[in-house]
């Protein structure tokens, strides 16, 4: 999808750039449109997210394929508060994400209908894969109840790997 996002359009690098962030961070669409350069640092490597839903905030390393795009939009979109901006320098709206998503995967070749939140379950699903503890999941996605975080391991076998070594 980030690749086809990258794709379509005048807003490619911006474009791609929403979908690796969303899946990356687990971001919801209301936490990437309020996302603003001063929670971004470039030369640091980090970014701080801050959650809706009265989850907790926490702060991410960014690594070399985030760091790349983030610097092209500043580029890009210059003397802008928002990081992700329309032509006019307005922040998207929700709105604007969930097309920007649908849009990547049918070009991409996903048959079923896709929706941004869709990116935010698939961190967690993957990060449970990778094995990583339950409870740093839960910090990761900013989840304040287990519960809500949970569904993301219930459904991986990877966690059984290690129980039996024959």
């Amino acid at each position: 999808m980030i690749t086809a996002a990258r794709t379509i359009g005048r807003h490619g690098v911006r474009d791609g750039a929403i979908i690796l962030l969303m899946f990356r961070h687990g971001l919801r669409t209301a936490e990437l449109v309020a996302l603003k350069w001063a929670q971004v640092d470039l030369s640091g490597g980090y970014i701080e997210i801050q959650r809706v839903k009265h989850g907790h905030d926490s702060i991410h390393p960014l690594r070399s394929p985030e760091l790349r795009a983030l610097r092209q939009i500043k580029r890009d979109y210059p003397e802008t508060q928002y990081v992700f901006v329309s032509e006019r320098k307005a922040p998207l709206s929700t709105r604007t994400i969930r097309h920007i998503v649908a849009r990547a995967a049918e070009k991409a070749g996903i048959s079923e209908p896709v929706h941004p939140h869709q990116l935010r379950h698939a961190c967690g699903y993957y990060l449970a894969s990778q094995g990583h503890d339950t409870r740093a999941i839960q910090d990761y996605l900013g989840h304040k109840n287990i519960h809500h975080t949970v569904r993301y391991t219930q459904m991986s076998p990877i966690r059984f790997e290690s129980f039996w070594k024959d």
